[in-house]
């Protein structure tokens, strides 16, 4: 009898014992691979990635570096630093590149751009451009040069129709007296903020003119109207500043007889 109940014991109870002892082998094995699943990268940076320099504005296409839109570039404040113009397409309208780390513009920058019709380089370390960078761009209608370092002006291009240069360096010695008297079409010109000592020479097109805040301590009957006639009156001239300049104009009381009105601002 004894030896009958031992072999229902063991043909039974042994099979459960090796079916769990089994089963507990297959979870712990389960658990260890689970353990060492290596999850998917998603883009977050490795420490590999981290020690790579990060590349240089100079060394990404124009368009990935910028926001290039129907002939329009767009490069204000980019990061990584901007140094220096870009490659533009060829079919760029205007380029507004404000806010950068441009030192120099070269000749080379606009060369073959005749489509270019504004160029805006505002709040730049702008402190010396090439006398042709300019002058080939026979389209150019409106360049924008304000809160840079220049202390000289180059050779403008023709069809300007406005020109700003407020919060440079310009000396009279580095802007041409003729430098904008060719240019027929030049309806606003802005140099205000800057260390001019003489006023140039003034196209008939001009609107407006601001002079303000200068060194400018004398003008004469010539500077803004023909002092040999009393009949001439400038009827394209609207507004004029030159206000913040040491000049009393009380002491020049001819030079401004062919204006509609007179300049703006405070004066002594």
């Amino acid at each position: 009898m004894m030896q009958l109940t031992t072999l229902i014991f063991t043909s039974v109870m042994l099979p459960w014992i090796l079916s769990s002892a089994a089963k507990d082998e297959f979870m712990e094995a389960r658990k260890t691979k689970r353990d060492i699943v290596n999850f998917p990268d998603y883009g977050f940076p490795q420490d590999s990635d981290a020690n790579q320099a990060a590349p240089k504005a100079d060394e990404l296409p124009t368009c990935l570096l910028c926001v290039c839109l129907s002939g329009s570039v767009y490069c204000d404040d980019v990061s990584p630093d901007m140094s220096s113009v870009p490659a533009l397409p060829k079919e760029t309208a205007y380029l507004y590149a404000r806010f950068n780390k441009i030192k120099k513009i070269r000749n080379q920058d606009f060369a073959d751009m005749a489509t270019l019709r504004a160029i805006d380089l505002t709040g730049n370390l702008i402190a010396e451009i090439d006398d042709g960078a300019f002058s080939k761009l026979p389209n150019l209608e409106e360049l924008t040069l304000t809160e840079n370092r220049l202390t000289k002006l180059p050779i403008l291009p023709n069809k300007l129709v406005s020109f700003n240069a407020n919060f440079n360096n310009l000396r009279t010695q580095g802007v041409k007296a003729t430098a904008f008297k060719k240019l027929t079409k030049l309806a606003y010109l802005y140099l205000g903020n800057n260390e001019l000592t003489a006023v140039p020479q003034l196209p008939e097109s001009l609107h407006v003119v601001h002079l303000h805040n200068n060194r400018i301590a004398t003008i004469t009957d010539e500077t803004f109207c023909k002092g040999n006639t009393s009949h001439y009156i400038r009827t394209n001239m609207e507004q004029v500043r030159l206000d913040g300049n040491p000049i009393k104009l009380a002491q020049h009381p001819n030079s401004f007889i062919c204006l509609l009105s007179l300049p703006l601002g405070w004066y002594n």
